[in-house]
């Protein structure tokens, strides 16, 4: 299948799930995006497992988590063995208990990620071209020209907006000369997809040993798993290498006789950490790997691309509208940029210390860890403070140029993703929940305290002149079942407060007053809104 038009707004080369996210998310706000893949179809391969709750939030703002839930496994903990001795056991289940409508981990294959977000599209009437190679692109301040080609015919398409979403080699990054700097890896790694013959628990499995590591990770099917591990020096640069050579130096590693029935997949490679210069220039973004790449460490990356894509859609689909000034595209590379960072430096920590074999590193693993971890893991908090870490909740824009706080309030500022926090509808007479009432597209305005009529009607009527397409809006009183909510916010008696939620479920603007001139400004002169759409 060809393209047939010669020019589209956007231009999405890479089909894997941040390319496919972005699509999705573009179609949300009314934008119809061009998708290329030099890929024949969407992989058949397992590969990133893990789904992290913030990635669940947004499929559920998305209409398509009951889909997810049903195809996927939570986990319910993590055994780390040394030795092949169990040294330390962490529950894992409901660790997020309050914190989101996904308080776990959850294993859902990227070929289910990649064919739920594929009939996203369909349903959308937006087709993914495969075998569609990037052979050249490049760009001016108005406008990025690509040559791609699709069998034997090539062409030549122009886009307003370009979306490099094709991975850690990106050609889209090497055409624009984007540095992409880090490091690699020296040691080599194999993935496997396997059918056990054994009964598997409920939890992810880490064994270390002196001459390696290996994880095992449940699948959703009964009986499958992931394992993951390093390969021994001798099979450096060996040809050819299959899951049956693999076995006895695993059985050394775990001290546990494997019985693998069947192998679907298995690969090895080499681990990389880098990450681009620069997210953004001039009409082109970088989401996903090709942006950065980083070890396996905590089911990181994937989600980290579908945040990417997340982040990005609604800024570029308000200016392709005209709704939003182009200067809100910058907030992109700034907000993510750190996050990518961040995770970066974290996951290289974590993966030197898993791989490093000195004879210090190796007391420290078999005496000190184990009981660091059971006297952390025992702490509320702790266990707090590694979910909102993990399931990507706790990522915060308070320094982004479009967060305005102006609240007293210490726990919560504008910045943060919106907390989940149930609601009690007394009209409706039933509970729903603040992320529930940002599932429409746009910005969601949401008053808390007690409201005079006529105030609540001058805001509605501002709402319906001037941001009737763009502004969805909740009203909350104070109310013995609510006062959770009042709580969270720091909301005293009698006391009032103003939130207006990004379309991306974060905090843009938080105010201990409910003013209509504030809100304005804040939406005209710090998001950009165009001429009070």
């Amino acid at each position: 299948m060809q393209i047939t038009q010669q020019h589209t707004q956007v231009l999405i080369v890479g089909a894997g799930p941040s390319g496919l996210m972005m699509a999705a998310q573009l179609l949300r706000y009314g934008v119809q995006p061009v998708i290329i893949d030099s890929k024949q179809g969407p992989t058949d391969k397992s590969k990133a497992l893990a789904v992290q709750a913030r990635s669940m939030e947004i499929f559920r703002q998305m209409g398509v988590i009951d889909r997810v839930i049903a195809g996927s496994r939570a986990v319910a903990g993590a055994v780390i063995n040394q030795e092949g001795l169990e040294v330390a056991s962490l529950a894992l289940e409901g660790i997020g208990a309050g914190q989101t409508a996904f308080p776990y981990i959850y294993m859902y294959q990227q070929s289910k990620t990649e064919r739920l977000l594929l009939d996203y599209l369909t349903l959308n009437c937006c087709p993914v071209y495969w075998n569609t190679t990037l052979l050249s692109a490049e760009q001016d301040a108005s406008k990025a020209t690509v040559q791609l080609q699709t069998g034997a015919d090539t062409q030549t398409l122009t886009c307003d907006w370009l979306i490099a979403a094709d991975g850690a080699r990106s050609p889209i990054r090497k055409h624009l000369q984007l540095t992409f700097n880090g490091d690699t890896y020296q040691h080599q790694f194999y993935v496997a997809d396997v059918k056990i013959k054994d009964v598997l628990g409920d939890k992810v499995s880490l064994y270390l040993s002196k001459k390696g590591f290996a994880a095992f990770f449940l699948m959703p099917e009964e009986h499958y798993c992931r394992i993951v591990g390093n390969l021994p020096d001798e099979f450096d640069n060996r040809e050819g290498l299959q899951m049956d050579d693999v076995i006895p130096y695993l059985d050394t590693i775990t001290g546990a006789g494997i019985k693998i029935a069947h192998t679907n997949w298995f690969t090895t490679y080499k681990l990389h950490h880098r990450m681009a210069g620069k997210f953004r220039d001039q009409r082109c973004f970088l989401i996903g790997d090709a942006a950065h790449i980083h070890s396996p460490v905590g089911g990181q990356g994937m989600n980290t691309g579908l945040q990417d894509a997340y982040n990005l859609a609604w800024k570029l689909a308000g200016v392709v509208n005209n709704q939003l000034k182009e200067s809100i595209l910058d907030s992109y590379a700034a907000e993510r940029m750190p996050v990518a960072r961040e995770l970066l430096n974290t996951t290289d920590r974590i993966f030197k210390m898993i791989l490093l074999r000195n004879w210090f590193v190796g007391l420290f693993k078999k005496w000190l860890l184990p009981v660091l971890l059971k006297r952390t893991w025992s702490k509320p908090a702790s266990r707090q403070a590694f979910f909102k870490r993990v399931s990507q909740t706790g990522i915060s824009y308070r320094d982004s140029q479009i967060s305005l706080n102006l609240s007293h309030a210490t726990q919560i500022k504008a910045g943060d993703r919106l907390p989940y926090l149930k609601v009690f509808d007394e009209k409706k007479q039933q509970e729903t929940d603040l992320h529930e009432w940002c599932s429409k597209p746009g910005f969601t305005i949401i008053a808390l305290g007690k409201l005079q009529e006529i105030d609540l009607f001058t805001l509605a009527k501002w709402i319906t002149q001037k941001y009737p397409a763009n502004l969805n809006f909740f009203y909350l009183p104070p109310s013995a079942k609510n006062q959770p909510v009042f709580d969270a916010f720091e909301i005293k008696e009698s006391q009032k407060k103003a939130i207006i939620v990004r379309p991306d479920m974060h905090i843009g603007f938080l105010n201990d007053v409910v003013d209509i001139d504030m809100m304005d400004n804040y939406l005209q002169n710090v998001v950009g809104f165009v001429g009070g759409q």
